[in-house]
């Protein structure tokens, strides 16, 4: 195996070997819907919830509604106490938690989704390389279980079953058939959405950076996707380096193979649950 620059350590998994995943599903029980996201060393809590209001932007007789995301490091998640950041969210933070929001909404349909306002919240209890990537994949677990859970409710329903406008207090919705409600999940979210980290060191590539494998890196790719095969976002950088196109092909035919593997682990960890 390699042996990186700064470090005694060696890589102890094959270059395109992912670090091991473990999903516990409702790790806290007021939320929604919680999992509890372990990524070799890095460990996500994710927690969808849901707002009693749209937000004030949205007009009063709104019919779609809306996914939003917080990210946060805590302060015993880093080798060095990360300081909390009670004045609102600064730069690198805000970046992720927008990421984290539109790589979410890439695989909702709103509309079906109805008048709900959702917050996926995802806090990093340790981080070694790949948060941000976690994250995504997390929360794509909530959030898909807090749909599932809103629909058995009877609170998310599809269009022609919504309360009509004219509708008195009496009015009670029609309970919708197993085959219906798992229709409509589909519906809401037609996809899954996925995000892996691959990177390049001398001319090699590698799958699922942790710390060691980022900070090694000559050049470093966070890949969002779908599992239907669809791109939501590519950031690439060099790290005071330049890569090639024939480079940047191979991190990306890594990446849809960290992606496929993390669609099926989804799909997985979310069979049977309700």
């Amino acid at each position: 195996m390699a042996k990186f620059k700064d470090t005694d350590l060696e890589l102890t998994r094959a270059m395109d070997e992912m670090r091991e995943v473990e999903v516990q599903l409702d790790f806290t029980p007021n939320a929604l819907a919680s999992v509890l996201y372990k990524q070799g060393d890095t460990v996500v809590l994710a927690c969808c919830t849901r707002a009693k209001n749209l937000p004030r932007w949205f007009p009063r007789d709104a019919t779609k509604g809306w996914v939003n995301a917080e990210y946060c490091l805590l302060p015993g998640s880093t080798d060095s106490r990360f300081q909390r950041e009670r004045r609102g969210a600064k730069g690198r933070t805000y970046e992720i938690e927008r990421l984290i929001a539109r790589s979410l909404r890439a695989g909702i349909d709103l509309e079906e989704l109805g008048p709900h306002s959702l917050t996926v919240d995802c806090d990093i209890l340790n981080a070694d390389g790949g948060t941000r990537c976690a994250s995504i994949t997390a929360a794509t677990i909530a959030l898909r279980l807090g749909v599932r859970r809103l629909i058995e409710q009877g609170l998310c329903l599809p269009a022609a079953d919504r309360k009509p406008a004219d509708a008195g207090r009496d009015w009670v919705p029609r309970e919708l058939s197993d085959s219906e409600k798992a229709a409509h999940e589909a519906a809401v979210l037609p996809v899954d959405v996925a995000a892996i980290s691959v990177g390049l060191i001398g001319e090699d590539v590698y799958l699922d950076l942790d710390y060691i494998l980022d900070s090694n890196a000559d050049v470093d790719m966070n890949v969002i996707g779908t599992s239907d095969g669809m791109l939501v976002e590519v950031q690439g950088t060099g790290e005071e380096s330049t890569y090639s196109r024939a480079q940047m092909d191979a991190l990306m035919d890594m990446a849809e193979k960290g992606l496929a593997s993390l669609h099926s682990l989804q799909q997985d960890a979310l069979n049977g649950a309700n």
